[in-house]
């Protein structure tokens, strides 16, 4: 089931026709997501066990009837989500005694909890093109929209969904699932040496301890070895007397590194509505926020996808990368480097003279613009725009990846002005060197108006991305912090507008 949505026409302070659609995504509660509950420390765990383990085993069928009645049509695969959060608690049962498959099934349900994943906001857009475009009516686009969906504590997830731009660049969303999952979560199969060597020198973390380590870690090595490794050269610290809890420090900093480069993996099955990327790595605990997608072409004329997103422990936020070729398998990689730091980091979709570009926003108030011979290293950054109209005073920055258009890069930003209000403008670079600046909006391209100011946070339009098809520009954008709506306008119109 699709929906079609009509469009109003609105003009832009800049005079450019931007038509607003009609198309909103609110949040929806009900799309839930089963996650591990740990209701206290692993005494009291070990308590609520045996209470359970206490119940006759004629009542525990009847429990796990109720359980999987009221639950099984909301999630797929519950018994079996049961089963493995039972196995991850089997070292707190206080007796090793045999225990039907049921009873295992019953105490793994007390220890899980449904997680709304977009009770608080939907929001934050980016749009690439979808990798599968059989069967598209003829000048059409099939789309993949990711979305920041944020729940319950402020915890963002990335979730996506699909859709069609016809040949009228109408915006058909296709119908979300009801039915949610989370991938399966594996470590890097397999690690470079050198390029994790390298990740340790730029974290500082290469010292004795850690040489010691990778010394003995082959060209290709496993998490498993690593950690081996890592195991080894504790014990050897704490039988010398030595620095042991300097070790003990750089220890957990190799394994946090090699745990923030990991890959998931979803079921072919599953449509891209079900798919849900929730935070899994100690660098992103309290979430993986703003997500800007763009489908980057190889040397070789084939395509890969990245994201680059906010990962944020609660404490420190850190970039990182996501690239995957279908949408189904994720690699996580962390970006490395003294430029490598803050958000709104966007990479552009082709390398430019054989080397990665990308821009950034390191100070909170101007954009950057970056090159590297190793999209996972970023050295050297070079100040590209500063704010310069009233609506941008206090800040900009970008919002998505830079679009290639026979004039130049063309550059979504973003900007605050009084009252924190943010707005989305725009700027445009040259094709050949981005460190150029030909073009900029003077007034906003998109403002908030009186039905798009109220939400999570007040008087905002955002976007992670937006896509070009048949000339036209077509922008998906958050509504205060909250929902999100799509934005269309001329290309040849905001082009020319540029001064």
């Amino acid at each position: 089931m699709s929906r079609t949505f009509l469009t109003t026409p609105q003009k832009a302070p800049t005079s450019i026709d931007v038509t607003r659609t009609t198309t909103i995504l609110k949040p929806d509660q009900s799309r839930v997501l089963l996650r591990p509950f740990i209701p206290g420390d692993s005494q009291r765990i070990s308590r609520i066990i045996t209470r359970i383990m206490s119940l006759p085993e004629d009542r525990v069928g009847l429990l796990l009837e109720e359980v999987s009645a009221e639950f099984s049509q909301r999630h797929e695969r519950i018994n079996e989500l049961f089963g493995e959060r039972f196995e991850q608690l089997r070292e707190l049962l206080v007796a090793d005694a045999h225990i039907t498959s049921q009873r295992k099934l019953l105490i793994g349900s007390y220890f899980m909890a449904e997680y709304s994943l977009e009770s608080a906001a939907l929001f934050n857009p980016s749009i690439v093109p979808h990798p599968d475009q059989t069967n598209v009516p003829p000048n059409a686009l099939r789309f993949v929209l990711s979305l920041r969906a944020t729940g319950e504590g402020h915890i963002s997830s990335i979730t996506f969904r699909t859709g069609l731009i016809h040949s009228d660049n109408r915006i058909e969303i296709d119908e979300a699932s009801g039915l949610i999952a989370e991938p399966r979560q594996t470590p890097n199969p397999q690690y470079e040496k050198m390029q994790f060597t390298r990740k340790l020198l730029e974290l500082r973390l290469m010292g004795e301890f850690a040489r010691n380590v990778t010394d003995n870690l082959s060209d290709l090595f496993t998490l498993e070895e690593l950690l081996i490794n890592l195991q080894t050269e504790l014990a050897q610290s704490r039988v010398l007397n030595a620095n042991v809890r300097g070790d003990e420090e750089t220890a957990q900093g190799i394994r946090m590194l090699a745990l923030s480069n990991h890959e998931v993996q979803f079921q072919r099955h599953q449509s891209l509505s079900q798919r849900i990327i929730f935070p899994a790595t100690p660098s992103q605990r309290n979430g993986i926020e703003d997500a800007r997608f763009v489908c980057f072409r190889n040397d070789d004329g084939t395509n890969v996808y990245y994201a680059t997103f906010t990962a944020y422990d609660g404490k420190v936020i850190m970039p990182e990368l996501i690239e995957t070729s279908d949408f189904l398998l994720f690699r996580f990689v962390t970006l490395n480097g003294p430029a490598a730091e803050n958000k709104g980091m966007a990479i552009f979709p082709r390398k430019i003279n054989g080397r990665y570009a990308m821009l950034s926003r390191q100070d909170n108030e101007n954009i950057y613009i970056m090159f590297s011979d190793d999209i996972h290293f970023w050295h050297e950054r070079t100040m590209l725009l500063k704010p310069a109209f009233p609506w941008e005073l206090v800040q900009i920055g970008n919002c998505g990846s830079p679009i290639e258009t026979e004039a130049g890069w063309l550059v979504l930003s973003h900007g605050v002005g009084p009252l924190r209000k943010y707005c989305i403008g725009a700027f445009l670079l040259d094709r050949d060197d981005p460190r150029k600046v030909i073009g900029r909006l003077r007034e906003p391209l998109l403002t908030p108006n009186e039905n798009e100011r109220e939400g999570y946070v007040p008087n905002v339009v955002y976007t992670c991305g937006a896509i070009v098809h048949q000339g036209e520009l077509i922008i998906p954008y958050a509504l205060a912090d909250h929902a999100t709506g799509f934005a269309t306008a001329p290309l040849s119109q905001l082009l020319s507008a540029m001064n």
